[in-house]
């Protein structure tokens, strides 16, 4: 199965992108191309931390080019509802080597 079949089934819900760079970018999935490059809307990047809660930084409108995406994952909208991120620690996610 190739990445864009499995992407499609995605299309317009809310996703987990994890970056070479170590970024969590979670938004809603709008688009990709067959090289993935993805397009997501309602964007924001989490923040981790082992000192304070999870950051959330609004990126709105978003493109991520595919050579730079590690992994994508489905979100359960409830379950992440129901997280309290202030409460959240964790060591920041290093750079994905290949």
């Amino acid at each position: 199965m190739s990445a864009g079949a499995g992407l499609e089934n995605l299309v317009d819900q809310i996703i987990s992108v994890i970056t070479n760079d170590g970024r969590n970018i979670l938004g809603i999935l709008k688009g990709f191309d067959q090289a993935t490059n993805i397009i997501l809307d309602e964007s924001h990047e989490r923040v981790y931390s082992t000192k304070e809660g999870v950051q959330q930084l609004v990126l709105g409108l978003y493109i991520i080019r595919g050579d730079n995406i590690s992994i994508v994952g489905e979100v359960d909208e409830e379950l992440d509802a129901s997280l309290d991120l202030s409460k959240l620690r964790a060591h920041p996610l290093k750079p994905v080597i290949h």
